[in-house]
């Protein structure tokens, strides 16, 4: 059952990748019905829409750990499934070659670039969205750079490095980068819709840093109200952050002016996608280890549905077609 208002038009979809499952699940994200199932490549990790809605790009970061199954694997992926939402197929495959372990990724505003993060090689690319060709390389210099947010006048990419404890700032307009330490585990980022400031979940040090964008320095750093926060969004209105905690099962919600924990509640088994409705009125929680999404109602915090997409659901996007 579904309650709270709407979130969505009708040619709204969610997506979600499971990674154990090799696909990616389309979604009405108001009525939590299933709609499609693609295949992609091995690992689908995070996703990124084109801003007209139409097309959706998968990283597939490969196969790499320890398995349910007692198995482990390292096969590092190089590619991007193309999915075309309209047709609901994958319509092509973008080959990176040398470029292994793509991760975080994001298409800019006008639809032209894709920049996406490889671990294998502590790069940040940026490619071509009409024919994935690579236009920049900038080396990160630093361990598992692994999730990528552009500031909205996309001057500047953050990429949290989860083992150097960092981020990597790249300014596109000199392509210079700098390295900003933060704390161990530096994972989840995202940055506040006024541009002014970026916030960083460190996962083994259970904190978040505020970086300052203007400085690019650390302006703050206080406890996560969890253990092992993963990612962090930001309310469209910029009032609220929300962080999954993976191993304390649960979602802190922290007011942004003042830096203060608002409330604590419940999620499922290890949660760590989350996804915001672009209106701010829900949140979708990937909580990878029983395989659900919980729908919370962002003003009454409270749960209004779930959904049950597959094995391991991880990455998720928002398609919002023009």
């Amino acid at each position: 059952m579904t309650t709270g208002p709407m979130a969505a038009t009708a040619t709204d979809l969610l997506i979600v990748l499971n990674k154990s499952d090799d696909e990616a699940v389309l979604v009405h994200p108001t009525s939590l019905r299933i709609e499609a199932r693609i295949a992609t490549g091995h690992g689908p990790h995070e996703a990124a829409v084109t801003p007209d809605g139409r097309r959706a790009f998968v990283c597939n970061y490969g196969l790499t750990g320890v398995f349910r199954d007692g198995e482990r694997k390292d096969e590092p992926g190089n590619t991007l499934s193309v999915v075309d939402l309209d047709r609901r197929a994958v319509v092509d495959t973008i080959r990176l070659g040398q470029y292994t372990k793509p991760h975080g990724i994001w298409v800019s505003r006008d639809g032209k670039h894709i920049w996406l993060t490889c671990e294998g090689v502590q790069s940040v690319l940026e490619l071509s969205a009409a024919d994935g060709g690579i236009g920049k390389v900038w080396k990160t210099g630093q361990d598992v750079s692994h999730m990528l947010v552009p500031t909205p006048d996309e001057r500047k990419l953050y990429v949290a490095n989860i083992r150097s404890g960092s981020v990597s700032v790249v300014d596109r307009g000199n392509d210079s980068v700098k390295t900003i330490p933060t704390g161990a585990g530096a994972e989840g980022i995202d940055v506040t819709p006024d541009g002014r400031e970026v916030w960083v979940t460190n996962r083994a040090a259970n904190t978040i840093s505020v970086i300052s964008v203007r400085e690019d320095t650390v302006a703050t750093s206080f406890e996560s109200g969890g253990t092992m926060p993963i990612r962090v969004k930001f309310t469209p209105d910029g009032r609220e952050a929300w962080v999954t905690n993976a191993k304390s099962d649960a979602i802190t919600i922290f007011d942004v002016a003042g830096r203060k924990l608002t409330a604590t509640l419940p999620a499922g088994k290890m949660p760590i996608g989350m996804q915001m409705s672009p209106d701010g009125s829900r949140v979708y929680i990937a909580n990878t280890n029983d395989n659900r999404i919980t729908v919370i109602d962002v003003k009454k915090r409270v749960t209004v549905g779930e959904i049950q997409p597959g094995n391991e659901p991880d990455g998720m996007a928002w398609a919002r077609r023009r």
